[in-house]
């Protein structure tokens, strides 16, 4: 569910408490809040953001000029995948930066009349969400921002072409001109703000980027490309089915959850101790994630736990759960209930229906007792790890949520003991 964001007035509000206000000329006088928020073609002295740290203080001013570069408003020797690498990898290992790049973007953004520098803004923006979240502070004042420009084509069009005019005519004998250019080149500004509306939503809720490998050329070119083509991660059911329709056209089941799942069975997951409750290595989970989102899938893995750690990442990043959140209460309630609990399945749409029931039939080969005397891992534990990404409980209340779970982890036990899924055998 989309939170309302905060308003226009209360955006201003927040600018006028954490701007760090610059000065201009001689008399050294303050610019003004919309100049701070409108495109500049020139270096800034200092940071946009108020703060004490002088690390910062000293990174801000050089990510202005990097900034600029992406979008083609400097000249850099360096591509702009180069770029767009050093200004992520700088507030990845930052955290202070974070709030000044975003800042830095809506200034760059706002009032430029260069189309194909303003569309690059935004991209940046995009890849950058892929990485990190904003801070709580900031979090709702970038949400209004992107807000505003959802359904904005029309008007940033109009709002350049006024522009354009009114610089035309103050810079008439002017020798230096900065290209205009209002000709749509890529894609629509809405088509970038409805995408970083949505990462910004998941990011501010699952972070961003974790581990301790740096990002890779590989993971900037993955994040932009995930603007115009969905990732198989974080997507709906749908969509995913939708994307490999071309691919296997026959499959009935998304390729990414039977894949992986057969990747921890060939590795030997049935036989493996805490199997889906210890965690693979991050950065090697990370790198299988570019390649399954290239529809690879690599033959040099040796440990199950990848492959299950990512499998379990996969579920628990749909848009929608499994279990889709109009069922939550049916399942909640049915807990102890088996026949209940398996009628509740009978109700699913059919894509999550079989997708739910190819889940539970993999679980049940882990549930085997010739299996859990390797694994450990027992239905009991089984449920414990899986049902958070089966079902999502919408309270904020911790008590509610404390009481949920456990009504959650029995619900799935349930279906592991009692749901018939042999139906599933060799479907894909």
């Amino acid at each position: 569910t989309l939170r309302k964001p905060i308003s226009q007035s209360s955006m201003a509000d927040w600018a006028s408490k954490n701007l760090n206000m610059h000065t201009q000329g001689i008399f050294r006088r303050r610019i003004s809040i919309s100049n701070m928020l409108s495109w500049n073609g020139g270096s800034i002295k200092k940071p946009m953001l108020i703060t004490s740290n002088r690390a910062i203080k000293k990174e801000a001013c050089e990510m202005f000029k990097l900034v600029q570069s992406y979008m083609g408003d400097r000249q850099t020797r360096m591509d702009r995948n180069h770029v767009a690498l050093v200004t992520v990898t700088k507030c990845w290992s930052m955290q202070g930066l974070r709030d000044e790049l975003y800042i830095q973007l809506i200034r760059q953004t706002t009032d430029n009349t260069c189309y194909r520098s303003l569309a690059w803004g935004w991209e940046l923006m995009a890849i950058s969400l892929a990485f990190f979240s904003p801070s709580p502070k900031f979090q709702s004042y970038l949400e209004g921002y992107i807000y505003r420009h959802l359904d904005s084509d029309e008007n940033i069009a109009q709002r350049i072409k006024e522009l354009v005019d009114l610089k035309n005519k103050k810079n008439s004998k002017s020798r230096k001109k900065r290209k205009q250019n209002t000709e749509d080149e890529g894609l629509p500004i809405s088509t970038y703000a409805k995408y970083c509306y949505r990462k910004l939503q998941k990011v501010a809720v699952t972070g961003g980027k974790k581990g301790l490998r740096k990002p890779t050329v590989e993971e900037i070119t993955h994040a932009r490309s995930a603007i115009v083509t969905p990732s198989l991660f974080g997507s709906s059911l749908e969509e995913i089915m939708l994307r490999q329709q071309d691919m296997y056209p026959g499959h009935k089941l998304p390729w990414v959850q039977t894949q992986l799942s057969q990747q921890v069975l060939a590795l030997g997951g049935e036989q493996t101790e805490g199997i889906f409750r210890i965690p693979g290595d991050i950065d090697e989970v990370n790198a299988l994630k570019l390649q399954v989102d290239q529809w690879r899938i690599p033959s040099s893995l040796s440990d199950p736990n990848i492959p299950a750690s990512l499998l379990k990442l996969w579920y628990r990043e749909l848009e929608e759960p499994v279990i889709p959140q109009q069922f939550y209460k049916e399942c909640i309630s049915n807990y102890e209930n088996p026949d209940a609990a398996v009628a509740v399945v009978q109700l699913l749409p059919e894509l999550n229906r079989l997708v739910l029931c190819y889940l539970i039939h993999f679980l049940q080969v882990f549930a085997q007792p010739s299996n859990v005397g390797r694994t450990k891992m027992d239905v009991n534990n089984l449920a414990m790890v899986m049902a958070p990404n089966c079902l999502r409980c919408q309270s904020d209340d911790p008590r509610i949520i404390f009481e949920n779970t456990r009504k959650e982890m029995s619900f799935l036990r349930m279906l592991i003991v009692h749901l018939d899924t042999s139906f599933v055998t060799g479907l894909v």
